[in-house]
């Protein structure tokens, strides 16, 4: 049997290159849990640290061959994943270098499965996936991982998305074995939801899912009833949380970016991935492979100040149902959560009614606590240029707007509990 397509990369080498500058073939690997090995009689651990190249890095053999009755088929890796893999580069780098042209809409629907896909093929994918399946064995897990490769989609779809810039700061993205990284700071790395092979739903309302596009570009994907709401129970679902469902419309123009990282930020995403990982993170500076050296606290619900990957809220908006007419006649709509007008919940009042409440309460914390100008921009109908602060009337309005919420029963004690600076109080 030939040895083609028998090494199989989870995280393709391409992808491990976007992480290395022109020049440099080699990155420093960690493995996070060394094998013991015996030898002549003695215990010891395999060298941990590693300066390997890609080819070496985040690979095993046989990991997406089936075996039928003995015989070997290496079809997944070569025609499957070859798919992906060659597609999937393009869109990555459209959205690290995002500006909006006729090639958006063609990336997005590239990256999306691909991100999904990416999610299912590691091993701590491959894990949760066979567990989910029942424990079922490799050859039905791989064959079910094809059957609902785009389980993701909808969900991401349906997100607020944000591009963060790393290029301010001196540490750049590291990457792990298990690159979609999915973070809520209601679950901790030891908690049940993030224990082995598991990640927090990211149906649970306030799980972002966060993916790096390149040494210094990240896309976060937030869901839209977090932005809304913040105040709610983090792990309750998102309003229809189905996964296989027809797609709603995505407005690629509501895209944030720009949103420039801060030192501490990058080390905190850094912090996150690693804590995530199954076994190994690759890194371009061995020192960024210790971010838990460089933080002033690990404490998981306190990284950046519990808002480390929430997108502005002020470029949020209620409302959200679409419209669309087909050529030849007929039309379809969703609501913001992809709800049908036949489906239960569609343009539900109430929630709308409570989530502009909690909106608008939130976009006004939101401006005390960094003041006016935006954290990352995005494109409106009509805009020549982008719109990065909200003006220093309109945030004085807010700020007061904030100290009138701050009177409200149990809201100073709600602030102290999430132990809130007061920097841009004092500020106002």
């Amino acid at each position: 049997m030939s040895q083609c397509y028998k090494h199989n990369h989870y995280v393709p080498e391409w992808y491990q290159k976007r992480f290395l500058p022109n020049g440099q073939g080699k990155q420093w690997y960690l493995d996070l849990n060394p094998e013991q090995v015996t030898f002549d009689g003695h215990k010891f651990s395999r060298r941990a640290l590693l300066h390997w190249g890609p080819s070496r890095c985040f690979a095993q053999d046989d990991l997406y061959t089936t075996n039928w009755g003995g015989i070997e088929n290496r079809d997944i890796e070569k025609f499957f994943f070859g798919y992906l893999d060659n597609a999937a580069p393009g869109a990555v780098t459209h959205f690290a270098n995002f500006e909006f042209n006729s090639a958006s809409n063609d990336a997005f629907n590239i990256l999306v499965p691909y991100m999904s896909v990416q999610k299912l093929r590691t091993p701590k994918g491959l894990a949760w996936l066979r567990s989910v399946l029942g424990g079922i064995g490799k050859n039905e897990t791989l064959v079910g991982m094809q059957r609902i490769q785009n389980i993701f989609c909808n969900i991401w779809g349906e997100a607020v998305w944000q591009i963060a810039d790393a290029s301010q700061s001196p540490t750049k993205f590291i990457i792990s074995d298990h690159p979609v990284v999915a973070y809520n700071r209601e679950c901790f790395p030891a908690s049940k939801w993030c224990s082995g092979f598991n990640d927090p739903d990211i149906r649970m309302v306030a799980t972002h899912t966060y993916f790096p596009l390149s040494l210094d570009k990240v896309l976060i994907l937030t869901n839209l009833a977090w932005v809304r709401d913040p105040f709610q129970n983090p792990r309750k679902l998102r309003p229809n949380p189905r996964y296989f469902r027809q797609p709603s419309l995505f407005n690629i123009l509501d895209i944030q970016h720009h949103r420039f990282l801060s030192e501490e930020e990058v080390v905190e995403i850094n912090y996150i991935t690693k804590k995530s990982a199954y076994r190994y993170i690759a890194a371009q500076k061995k020192e960024w492979l210790y971010p838990e050296k460089r933080l002033r606290s690990t404490h998981w619900r306190k990284l950046g100040d519990g808002y480390l990957f929430m997108p502005d809220p002020r470029h949020i908006h209620g409302g959200g149902t679409t419209f669309v007419g087909f050529e030849g006649g007929g039309g379809d709509g969703w609501d913001a959560y992809g709800r049908k007008p036949w489906d239960e919940g569609y343009e539900d009042n109430e929630l709308e009614q409570h989530e502009w409440k909690t909106m608008e309460k939130f976009k006004a914390e939101w401006a005390v606590e960094y003041g006016p100008n935006y954290r990352g921009v995005t494109l409106g109908f009509g805009d020549n240029d982008l719109r990065w602060s909200m003006g220093d009337e309109y945030h004085r309005s807010e700020c007061k707007r904030d100290k009138d919420y701050l009177k409200l029963s149990g809201e100073k004690a709600r602030r102290r509990r999430l132990k809130r600076t007061d920097r841009g109080l004092k500020e106002c």
